[in-house]
């Protein structure tokens, strides 16, 4: 039986919840936001199955394959401008839908809540592009993908990587005929937060929401805006922020209302179990500068032989260049490494359902000079940190 003596220990993969053969774990929403399984003891039959899949209890070693690395670009510019980075998911999907396969994938809802669902047309994978910062819920889709799994029909799963992990632990065996796609993470915000936000922003904004964009990049990709969209009357209006200015992915970036998991993620350090793991290709300017066009550029990475052949497939329609993987992670150190807790998370979620939203946000993760100094300089020492590591174990390699 799942008895959590943390809410660190649960990362909301729903695992458990879809392993049960009682059906007597459903997942509840916690004060902050979070869903954790709760057991009606009355019916649990104590098999021990949903510890058995739990990721946070039962970690997946590292992988040993030596990761090839890949810096991407979707030729289709449509694509690639309706994507957060260079479109190479949708690119990774098309092929197994055209063999009459299934695409799963994270999409908003009617009320802007971030669910999972699945896709059998490459019309459907729209849905499925841009991030969405907010945790999905995955509801029964590990049984779905099971079921698509058994018919012989090929998969592709998309997550974060703890998602991943619940399935893979999920399904206690491999299939050939499915693939996991991972996206690297920062952490995942609480849905509640985001709910209330939306509260906010339509006393703010007139019309009726109709469409959310987390990473619109009109004004570019580096400084890519938070941007909705609403019908009023027979117009629709566009209400647009960039990353500097929009309040919550400020709050999000500076880890104000992460899930508790997420400063402990036990899924980082391609221990997922995924085949491929993509990203925005951060500090493309820096390693790879003819490469940039500030539109957009993926980061893959290949971590099984499986994952590269499907790479390999997909070559004559993106364009791409082999890259270094310690020269990504410089700018990407989220691959190996969670994410910190802002000293003022407990306060937040102490005052966030009873002061304006965005104001809280603001006065939260405003710094001071001497705050924003301190931080550089830890940046630095970090970064400095991590060239030393990398360039021993680059000596030990020769």
């Amino acid at each position: 039986m799942i008895k959590l003596s943390s809410n660190e220990d649960c990362c909301g993969c729903y695992a458990c919840a879809n392993i049960c053969p009682q059906h007597c774990i459903a997942m509840e929403e916690d004060q902050e936001g979070f869903r954790y399984p709760i057991t009606d003891e009355r019916r649990c039959s104590d098999c021990g199955l949903c510890e058995r899949v739990c990721p946070v209890i039962n970690r997946f070693a590292k992988a040993e394959y030596k990761t090839n690395v890949f810096a991407c670009q979707n030729m289709n510019e449509q694509i690639r401008a309706e994507s957060s980075s260079g479109g190479v998911f949708t690119l990774l999907a098309e092929p197994i839908l055209k063999q009459n396969g299934v695409v799963f994938g994270a999409r908003f809802d009617n009320v802007f809540a971030v669910v999972h669902d699945f896709t059998e047309t490459i019309e459907g994978l729209e849905v499925f592009r841009g991030s969405k910062y907010v945790q999905s819920l995955i509801g029964n889709n590990y049984k779905k993908a099971e079921q698509f799994l058994k018919q012989g029909r090929e998969v592709l799963f998309t997550g974060t990587s703890c998602q991943i992990a619940g399935l893979k632990h999920f399904l206690r065996k491999e299939y050939k005929n499915l693939l996991t796609i991972d996206v690297v993470c920062h952490g995942v915000p609480s849905p509640k937060v985001f709910s209330l936000y939306l509260k906010e922003l339509d006393n703010m904004q007139n019309g009726r929401l109709e469409k959310i964009q987390f990473r619109d990049k009109t004004e570019g990709w580096k400084k890519f805006s938070f941007v909705t969209k609403r019908k009023a009357g027979k117009n629709t209006v566009s209400y647009r922020e960039t990353l500097d200015k929009n309040m919550f992915m400020r709050g999000f970036l500076q880890n104000l209302y992460l899930r508790p998991s997420c400063h402990a993620c036990p899924s980082k350090a391609f221990t997922s179990g995924s085949d491929l793991t993509i990203a925005d290709y951060w500090g493309i300017e820096n390693i790879h500068p003819e490469f940039d066009d500030d539109k957009g550029c993926s980061l893959v990475l290949c971590n099984n032989e499986k994952g590269y052949q499907v790479f390999e497939e997909i070559n004559q329609d993106v364009k791409f260049l082999e890259t270094k993987y310690l020269d990504a992670l410089v700018s990407n150190p989220v691959i190996e490494r969670s994410s910190i807790p802002n000293n003022m998370r407990e306060k937040f979620f102490e005052l966030f359902e009873h002061k304006n939203l965005i104001l809280l946000i603001k006065q939260l993760t405003k710094l001071s000079f001497q705050s924003r100094i301190k931080h550089h300089a830890i940046s630095i020492v970090r970064k400095t940190k991590v060239m030393s590591i990398f360039r021993k174990a680059q000596k030990r390699l020769r």
